[in-house]
């Protein structure tokens, strides 16, 4: 099964309530506060909160009046990159990284280059979606391609 850590699970909702608090007039975020509207342990925040800075999507401000605040606009900040952030370079398979020698079979494995397509597509759509797209419900739709086939995608206010 592919499947995302409860860390990653965890800091993709951190950075929907970092990004709902944010604004023009917005104060920064405290780990406490965010532990709190969350319903994160304190613990998982902080842990979160520091790994999301060191990867740059964050921006702490130390002191009493501190706090974290997005880097960037939700709108710039892609699932992918969040992923990233905790759990290092998204890749399905072995073969799907850029580092050869990882897999005994990869030098005859008959399904190796379709696995790294297979990679690009899933990463892709995960580039597409944003911080910006998880702040609204999304909805899985269908759409018709050139040969008439079904193929489904992701609908937001923004993606098609």
């Amino acid at each position: 099964m592919v499947r995302l850590g409860k860390l990653t699970d965890y800091g993709l909702v951190l950075m929907t309530c970092i990004a709902r608090g944010q604004g023009a007039e917005a104060p920064l975020r405290t780990a406490r506060d965010l532990a709190r509207e969350s319903r994160l342990p304190l613990s998982t925040v902080s842990k979160l909160l520091k790994e999301l800075s060191q990867s740059g999507l964050l921006v702490s401000h130390r002191g009493i009046k501190g706090g974290y605040v997005l880097a960037r606009e939700p709108r710039e900040i892609s699932v992918l990159e969040m992923i990233a952030a905790i759990e290092g370079p998204m890749a399905l398979t072995e073969c799907s990284t850029d580092v050869t020698g990882l897999c005994s079979l990869e030098s005859g494995c008959p399904t190796k280059s379709n696995q790294q397509i297979i990679n690009q597509a899933v990463r892709g759509v995960l580039e597409k979606i944003t911080l910006s797209d998880l702040m609204h419900p999304l909805q899985l739709t269908n759409i018709r391609d050139a040969r008439g086939r079904v193929v489904p995608t992701i609908a937001s206010g923004r993606i098609q």
